[in-house]
């Protein structure tokens, strides 16, 4: 029987509820939309991204670089995130305009209180996957069983639980649960035997490691992955968060969340187009990880948002009914659950990114991105 030896009381409370610890990690005299106007004329706005400065955010990059966000008359500031900070608490606090935050973590602080709104959901598609060596022979949820495994925590989990529950496994005791660190050290060490990455992130840290074996990168197929899409409990992650109240009452905020989101949706456009160009920006921003590694983060994230029949950021019925199941259904080892209840009817709303689309449809801007083709990205040893 196989029990865990880490410590996971409190994580989703934590990360829901954190506010005044996040205070000092806001961005200083963060103003709203209605407290100042900047040089030009501009109405100022803050974003505040869930990481730091990664391709993950291309399209917000891409906006602020092409000048999408200043054609719409904003003023954009883009503030990173981190470890310790949780972006729809930050938003939720007033110390940012709008916020980018995977959807059960928003939903657990909804629940906690927080007035905060999805109006744009840009990924439609989940990017987890646990990565294991070939000769594990691990390929679905089942084949867990009696392995070490790995997760971030901190509500990156769940998609995982669900997977383990569904497939009959209690994960408990039917697995070692290891709390990872945010790379891959413990997998390419032998210490963990299914570790949890991003498509466009942790996977492509492994790819770009020497296997020293062969004295050359890792491939693909040296690896086997558990992609939660195909397992049936994916979860929707990246979008954008407003303040709900704001979006309710202050006819200013609503004309300012139909802008902003008409720049972030071009910005996902050009880095679907300009995949290269969209990575070069993202490293001129301070990324940590290098070209090649931006260049495939790039690639993968507009697989996960493209193509968007509907049109990018508007919420998918099917896949936010999905995710708030198994948000009320997969349990952790305390036995809780992301969410108790069904969230209120202000969780999302279409009505400011189909105002969004209209426009650029009228504008000749293709939003959903039916011929999308990913290209091939050659990864150099590091991500450089």
């Amino acid at each position: 029987m196989k029990h865990s030896t880490r410590m996971w009381t409190g994580m989703i409370a934590l990360a829901a509820t954190t506010v005044f610890a996040l205070s000092a990690c806001s961005p200083s005299g963060t103003q709203t939309p209605e407290a100042s106007d900047s040089a030009g004329g501009l109405t100022p706005v803050t974003l505040q991204l869930q990481w730091f400065a990664q391709a993950q955010f291309s399209g917000y990059y891409a906006a602020l670089d092409q000048g999408y966000f200043a054609d719409e008359g904003l003023d954009v500031t883009i503030v990173e995130g981190g470890v310790d900070i949780v972006p729809q608490t930050v938003l939720a606090d007033q110390q940012a305009d709008f916020a980018v935050a995977w959807v059960p973590k928003a939903l657990a602080s909804i629940e906690q209180g927080a007035g905060i709104t999805d109006i744009g959901q840009i990924y439609q598609r989940s990017g987890t996957l646990q990565v294991s060596f070939a000769d594990q022979g691990i390929t679905t949820a089942a084949d867990l069983t009696d392995k070490n495994v790995g997760n971030w925590g901190f509500g990156n989990e769940f998609e995982l639980f669900a997977g383990m529950t569904k497939a009959g496994l209690d994960p408990a005791t039917d697995v070692t649960l290891v709390q990872q660190q945010f790379d891959m050290s413990a997998l390419l060490a032998g210490d963990i035997d299914a570790a949890q990455a991003m498509t466009y992130n942790e996977y492509a840290q492994v790819l770009e490691t020497v296997n020293p074996a062969t004295g050359e990168l890792y491939q693909p197929s040296d690896f086997t992955v558990i992609n939660w899409n195909d397992e049936g409990t994916a979860m929707l992650q990246d979008a954008v968060w407003a303040n709900t109240e704001r979006l309710a009452s202050d006819t200013e905020y609503q004309d300012t969340a139909v802008k902003f989101l008409k720049a972030v949706i071009k910005g996902f456009v050009f880095a679907r187009d300009n995949p290269q160009d969209a990575a070069s920006i993202v490293v001129a921003a301070g990324s940590q990880l290098g070209a090649s590694h931006q260049l495939w983060q790039t690639n993968e994230v507009n697989k996960l948002i493209w193509p968007s029949p509907d049109g990018i950021g508007i919420i998918d019925t099917g896949a936010w009914d999905q995710t708030v199941a198994v948000a009320k259904t997969a349990k952790n080892l305390e036995g809780s659950t992301v969410i108790t209840t069904d969230p209120p009817d202000t969780a999302y709303t279409n009505d400011w990114v189909q105002k969004a689309l209209d426009e650029l449809i009228a504008e000749g801007i293709d939003v959903t991105g039916t011929s999308f083709a990913p290209i091939e990205v050659t990864l150099n040893e590091g991500g450089n």
